[in-house]
């Protein structure tokens, strides 16, 4: 650029001026995700501290659903969906640590939102963006399902969403840590996690938690 700006090339002047924005503009992008990932890194591998206590699972997935909610709104004053409850009262207080437990919960729905909300702006007619999430006993188990009718996840990236660092949300947007995290969340309850999912019509996350003596 020196050297044009030194011949008096202002027209090339001008396209290097726009090369050095545009990269700046990538290297800050790129320099938040890396910030993201090292900060996601370090809570990743932070054994828990937290001890399993008696907790109300409705209560608590009721919470992080409203809490999801009004974050997005908080953000984006346009953003706006329709959500839904079924909880099954006959679960009453199950043994978990109720803060990784909702930080698995607000994940989940988070993602929801997030996956109604780019279907509603790719102006799908008629469409309404719905998140819902149930709860259910069944024998010692306990079933929690989010579930939302975005565009769902494609066939050739559903394998991968549990592995770290991999996400498909635009560069500054996703870190790829919070399924992985939520995965070793749910595993080290003694749990599992799977995902249902149809091209153009949604999803479903489906935390089982085994064996709690209910």
């Amino acid at each position: 650029m020196k050297d044009e700006i030194d011949n008096g090339n202002l027209d090339e002047v001008k396209i290097l001026a726009k090369d050095v924005i545009d990269n700046e503009d990538k290297i800050n992008h790129h320099g938040k995700r890396a910030d993201a990932i090292v900060k996601g890194m370090l809570q990743h591998s932070r054994s828990s501290k937290g001890q399993k206590e008696l907790a109300d699972l409705n209560a608590l997935a009721d919470e992080y659903l409203r809490l999801a909610y009004h974050g997005l709104r908080a953000k984006d004053k346009a953003f706006n969906a329709t959500m839904k409850t079924d909880f099954d009262e006959s679960i009453g207080k199950i043994n978990i640590i109720p803060q990784d437990m909702g930080r698995v919960i607000l994940n989940l729905i988070t993602n929801a939102f997030y996956a109604v909300d780019k279907k509603k702006k790719s102006a799908v007619e008629s469409y309404e963006p719905t998140v819902s999430i149930s709860t259910k006993k069944i024998d010692n188990c306990v079933e929690i399902k989010v579930t939302d009718n975005g565009n769902g996840i494609p066939d050739a990236v559903k394998e991968k969403i549990f592995q770290p660092f991999f996400t498909t949300k635009p560069t500054g947007e996703g870190t790829g840590l919070g399924l992985s995290l939520s995965y070793d969340i749910v595993k080290a309850h003694g749990g599992e996690i799977k995902v249902e999912t149809n091209e153009g019509t949604g999803t479903t996350f489906t935390i089982i938690l085994n064996n709690l003596k209910l």
